[in-house]
C-alpha cells in the first residue's frame, strides 16, 4: 500500500514477514558495551580539570575521575583537561597551587579521594573549586560500593554540571535501544538493552530472533513497554527492567505498536489497526481498557503524551505526508502542528519542559534529526547524515540521543539541543536502533 510505504524510513519492520519465535527475558544478562566517539568540538566549552582521585586502601579498578572526565567532555558543554597536561595531583584543598592552575586558564577544579570503609564499602570524597576565586563551590563525601562506583562518579558529574550550568545533569540516567546482529545469512538477533547513559553497564533485557521494537520507559524507570513480533504479529509488552518478569499487554490481529507512557504512568498511548488503519488508542493498565481517540482514513502513529498529560503529538499523513499532529487526550480534533518544513516530518518526541519537540524531517539530504520550538514556531536541523531516526530527549532536555546510519551500520548519536555536537556510540558487534532515554533516578 502506498501510504504504508511513506513510512517505510521509521518503520521498515512493522509490517515485516512474522513467523513463530520463542523468546525468553535474559534479565540482566550482561553485554558488550557502547563504544564512543566524539564528534567536533565545542569552542566555547568550558574548560575544567579533573584531577585523579587519590586511593586509600584497596579501592578497586574504578577512575572516579575518568568517568567524570568523559561524561562532562560527552556534553558538549565542558573541555575537560588531561592529567598529562596538569601542573601537579593535588587531592586536598590545600595541596592547591592556584597560581599553576590559573596560568593555565583553568577555571575550575575538581579534587578527590575514594577510600575502603570499615564496612567493606568505600567513601568517595571530592571537592569542586573556583580557581580564580580561589573557593569551594562544593565537597561531599559520598558511601558507595564496588558496584555503584561509576553511578557515584555520574552523580558527582550530575552536581557540577547543575553547579555551573544552573540546570540538573543527566549523567546518571540509563538508556534503552535494540541491538540487531546478524546471525547467519538468513537470521537476525534482536536484543533489548539498556545500559548507564555513557554506554556502560550494558543488560540485556529481552533477546528475540524476531524483531524487537520501540522501548518506551515507565516515568518511575522500573519498567519499559516495547514490540515484539514472537507470537506472528506485533505485540505490546510491560517488562519489569529489575526482575525480567513481563506482561503481554496489547496483542490480537493487525498491528500493536508504538506505545508510550502517560506522565502518571497510569496508561499507555499506542497504535493499533483493528478496525484495518492504524489509529491511536490509549490503555489503562488499572482497568486493561482501550479507548480510541483518532477516526481517519489516514495512517495515525508513532503518538506521545505532553508533560502534563493533557495532550498527545502523534504522527498523520491526513494532509497528504507524514507531518505531527496535536489533539487532547481525551481526543477530539487534531490540529497540525508542522507547518512549512516540507513534506515529512515524523516521531515527534517532546522536551521535560513542553516546548520543545524533535522530530525526524526529511528532506533531499536525507532523514535528519530537527527541533521545533512550540511557541515561536522556529525549527532547527540538528544533524547531519542521511539517515537519522528515533530522537529522544535526556530528562533534562540538554541533549537528543538518536539512531544514524554510518560505516558499519546503524549506531547511536546524541547532540545537544543547541546543535553542539556529541557522541557517537557503537556495539562491538551488530547495530543499534530505537534509543529511548530513561527518567532520571530517584
Amino acid at each position: 500500500m502506498k501510504t504504508i510505504r511513506k513510512f517505510a524510513p521509521l518503520r521498515r519492520l512493522l509490517l515485516a514477514a512474522l513467523a513463530l519465535m520463542v523468546a525468553a527475558p535474559l534479565a540482566l544478562a550482561q553485554e558488550a558495551e557502547l563504544k564512543f566517539t566524539i564528534k567536533g568540538g565545542n569552542k566555547s566549552a568550558l574548560p575544567i580539570a579533573v584531577v585523579p582521585f587519590a586511593s586509600v586502601g584497596d579501592t578497586g579498578n574504578t577512575d572516579i575521575a575518568a568517568v567524570i572526565r568523559s561524561d562532562l567532555e560527552r556534553s558538549g558543554q565542558f573541555n575537560p583537561m588531561q592529567p598529562g597536561d596538569m601542573p601537579s595531583q593535588p587531592s586536598s584543598f590545600t595541596a592547591v597551587n592556584f597560581k599553576d592552575w590559573r596560568v593555565l586558564g583553568q577555571e575550575n577544579l575538581v579534587l578527590g579521594k575514594v577510600m575502603a570503609s570499615g564496612d567493606g564499602g568505600y567513601v568517595v570524597e571530592f571537592r569542586f573549586i573556583d580557581v580564580f576565586n580561589g573557593n569551594q563551590l562544593l565537597g561531599f563525601r559520598i558511601p558507595t560500593s564496588a558496584d555503584n562506583m561509576r553511578l557515584t562518579a555520574h552523580h558527582i558529574s550530575d552536581l557540577i554540571y547543575e553547579t555551573l550550568l544552573h540546570r540538573k545533569g543527566a549523567f546518571a540516567t540509563r538508556i534503552a535501544y535494540v541491538t540487531v546482529e546478524r546471525a547467519s545469512a538468513k537470521d537476525s538477533l534482536y536484543r533489548l538493552q539498556v545500559a548507564d547513559a555513557d554506554g556502560y553497564d550494558p543488560h540485556t533485557i529481552l533477546e528475540s530472533k524476531q524483531p524487537l521494537m520501540s522501548p518506551s520507559w515507565s516515568p518511575d524507570g522500573a519498567h519499559l513497554a516495547y514490540v515484539s513480533f514472537e507470537d506472528r504479529n506485533s505485540a505490546i509488552y510491560l517488562q519489569d527492567i529489575r526482575t525480567g518478569k513481563r506482561e503481554k499487554l496489547v496483542y490480537g490481529p493487525g498491528i500493536n505498536s508504538a506505545p508510550s507512557f502517560s506522565p502518571d504512568g497510569q496508561r499507555l498511548v499506542v497504535t493499533l489497526s483493528r478496525d484495518g488503519n492504524p489509529e491511536i488508542y490509549t490503555y489503562s493498565l488499572a482497568s486493561r481498557q482501550l479507548t480510541r481517540l483518532t477516526y481517519h482514513a489516514s495512517i495515525d502513529t508513532e503518538a506521545i503524551y505532553s508533560p502534563d498529560g493533557r495532550q498527545i503529538y502523534f504522527t498523520s499523513d491526513r494532509g497528504g505526508g507524514p507531518q505531527i499532529y496535536r489533539m487532547s487526550s481525551d481526543g477530539g480534533t487534531p490540529q497540525r502542528v508542522t507547518f512549512n518544513m516540507g513534506n515529512y516530518n515524523s516521531r515527534a518526541r517532546i522536551s521535560p519542559d513542553g516546548k520543545k519537540i524533535a522530530i525526524v524531517h526529511g528532506g533531499k539530504g536525507g532523514y535528519r534529526i530537527g527541533v521545533l520550538d512550540l511557541a515561536s514556531n522556529s525549527f532547527d536541523v540538528l544533524s547531519d547524515s542521511a539517515l537519522d531516526e528515533s530522537p529522544s530527549f535526556a530528562p533534562n532536555g540538554d541533549m537528543i540521543i538518536y539512531a544514524t546510519m554510518a560505516g558499519r551500520g546503524t549506531e547511536l548519536a546524541a547532540i545537544s539541543v543547541d546543535g553542539r555536537q556529541g557522541p557517537r556510540m557503537a556495539v562491538q558487534r551488530g547495530q543499534v536502533r530505537e534509543p529511548a532515554w530513561g527518567p532520571f533516578r530517584n
